[in-house]
């Protein structure tokens, strides 16, 4: 028991430092460590490697969103939430902010853990149901969420476009040969990170003294924004197709929370960053209930342990649970860390320099991936562009998940039709 809780740790560790280096993805640290599994089972038990993985999943899922609130650089689970992040931190609210994320991801496992006993029985038949018209569920979703949260015929109108041209983006990068990690680094930070602080730069913002002092009270509907948050990222770890983008739609329907709203800004960030943690939770979990993997790292935990049992499934609760509670602690410190550090600089340059940082990693992994630096450049620049869009226009950024959703929507429509 005391080597799991070690590992429990150590996974903790390797999570925060991907969680808090922007760029890098969990997936790789888990890649590392099963390649390098041949070696270390000589070591330490499978169990051991498993917990470790679980736990830096937990924690990086949690950490990641430091760096996306306070910097604007996006990752796949944290992109719809830079906006209204972005715009907190601009009002003086970083400590609020990272509160706001943190509580919802901790608040969300709680509740799907409370609630796996219910989603073992009901979630492996809607897995087993659900696959044909994934489609549907998807389009269905989308077209209602455009339409609920928009308020006008314009702003329906230009949602669609945006949803539609990002769904045309995301279909072209997948279908080169290149690989869709650095693909999608690239489209993230256009569409959501450097667009956005470019928009805050052409606004002539400048980064106000961070309010010292903050209130997070939860109330029914910061409770209902969690529950949508811890629930639909359960479904979204065992539905086929389903991840962070399609969740988002989900989420803001249930919670009828709008990303382009400052009234729904905190409801919609607690139930963005729930359903990030608890997608991250079942992923792993969708191997015992359904014997299906749901992410790079249960991938790598299926090798490891082929036959998974109540045993193994209770361990890895109890990771979780202890990893998402240090990883609270942590987040909070870092992000108080970094709110106090951007009160040092001058915001035109941490803008500025952070827009260097992301282009300059985004090339570093073009370049390791052996990827064609003309296109990739070119991807960049389109996402830019089209992400600037949203702003100008006043419409929510949640629409460009397009870019994943209807590359979603095409695969599963022509795999079941």
């Amino acid at each position: 028991m005391i080597e799991l809780i070690i590992a429990c740790f150590i996974g903790i560790l390797i999570g925060t430092i991907t969680g808090t280096v922007p760029g890098i993805h969990v997936n790789t640290a888990g890649a590392i460590l099963f390649a390098s599994s041949n070696f270390l089972l000589n070591q330490v038990s499978a169990e051991f490697l498993c917990v470790l993985m679980v736990s830096m999943s937990i924690a990086h899922a949690l950490i990641e969103f430091v760096p996306s609130m306070l910097l604007g650089v996006p990752q796949e689970g944290t992109a719809t939430s830079i906006l209204p992040g972005h715009r907190m931190v601009l009002e003086g609210r970083s400590k609020e902010v990272i509160r706001i994320v943190s509580v919802g991801g901790f608040g969300a496992i709680l509740i799907t853990i409370l609630m796996l006993p219910i989603f073992s029985i009901v979630l492996p038949a809607l897995h087993d149901i659900s696959k044909p018209y994934t489609w549907i569920i998807l389009l269905v979703a989308s077209v209602y969420l455009i339409y609920s949260l928009t308020s006008t015929f314009r702003d329906f109108l230009w949602s669609l476009l945006l949803f539609i041209l990002s769904g045309i983006l995301g279909w072209t990068i997948f279908q080169t040969p290149i690989s869709s990690g650095v693909t999608l680094m690239g489209a993230f930070c256009g569409l959501f990170g450097i667009s956005t602080i470019l928009f805050s730069l052409n606004e002539s913002s400048s980064l106000p003294p961070q309010n010292p002092f903050y209130e997070l009270n939860i109330d029914y509907d910061k409770f209902k924004s969690i529950f949508a948050g811890g629930i639909t990222g359960a479904i979204l770890g065992f539905l086929p197709g389903f991840g962070p983008a399609q969740g988002t739609v989900i989420a803001q329907a249930v919670s009828g929370t709008n990303d382009n709203d400052s009234e729904d800004t905190v409801n919609f960030l607690l139930a963005t960053s729930g359903l990030n943690i608890s997608d991250c939770l079942f992923s792993l979990m969708a191997i015992y209930i359904i014997g299906n993997p749901r992410s790079g790292i249960a991938v790598y935990m299926s090798y490891l342990i082929s036959e998974m049992n109540p045993n193994h499934l209770i361990i890895f609760i109890f990771a979780s649970l202890l990893a998402v509670s240090v990883s609270l602690a942590l987040s909070l410190k870092i992000g108080d860390s970094f709110s106090r550090l951007m009160r040092m600089v001058d915001y035109k340059k941490l803008s500025i320099g952070v827009i260097i940082l992301q282009i300059a990693i985004f090339f570093i992994f073009v370049f390791y991936y052996a990827a064609p630096a003309g296109y990739m450049a070119l991807v960049l620049i389109t996402s830019i562009a089209l992400g600037m869009l949203p702003h100008y226009i006043g419409v929510g950024k949640s629409h460009l998940m397009g870019i994943l959703i209807i590359p979603s929507i095409v695969i599963y429509m022509k795999m079941f039709i």
